[in-house]
């Protein structure tokens, strides 16, 4: 029960933060991925990727999909794609379904008020990070750029 608070808590605290920018320390926080498993982010973590957007989170799934389950931890890295966009209903009916056939863990957001993550059309954004501090913030739209961040 108390596990389940403090989830509750750390992910409220953190759903309303401002956007994480360059120079910015990374706020711990928790989100699901598509098996409803709740992940949480911490200063372990090196390299945050995030998609906004269907085709970006497509190129990013066939990326991560000819690697081992293992990759995105053995890099000390998490994929994250913001959902809160997509209608309720087709996210239910076709979305989950098919991420749930991908070995690798997706973290989702789910609610469009959580704003931590910046963005740009038609490309994903990485934050490589040092210490929970943004060492730097990339918009790429290329899965060579991509793998430059590894």
């Amino acid at each position: 029960m108390i596990q389940k608070l403090l989830l509750i808590v750390v992910f409220a605290s953190t759903l309303f933060s401002s956007e994480l920018k360059e120079g910015e320390r990374l706020k711990l926080f928790v989100l699901p991925d598509q098996f409803e498993v709740y992940h949480t982010v911490d200063r372990h973590v090196k390299t945050i990727i995030v998609s906004f957007e269907k085709d970006t989170s497509a190129d990013i799934n066939a990326y991560l999909s000819s690697k081992s389950p293992e990759f995105l931890k053995s890099k000390d890295a998490v994929f994250i794609a913001n959902i809160s966009k997509m209608p309720a209903i087709i996210t239910k009916m076709f979305a989950m379904p098919k991420l749930k056939k991908l070995k690798h863990s997706i973290l989702l957001i789910n609610d469009e008020a959580d704003k931590r993550f910046s963005s740009k059309e038609e490309k994903f954004t990485i934050y490589k990070l040092e210490n929970s501090i943004v060492k730097e913030l990339l918009y790429v739209n290329s899965i060579k750029e991509l793998e430059k961040a590894f």
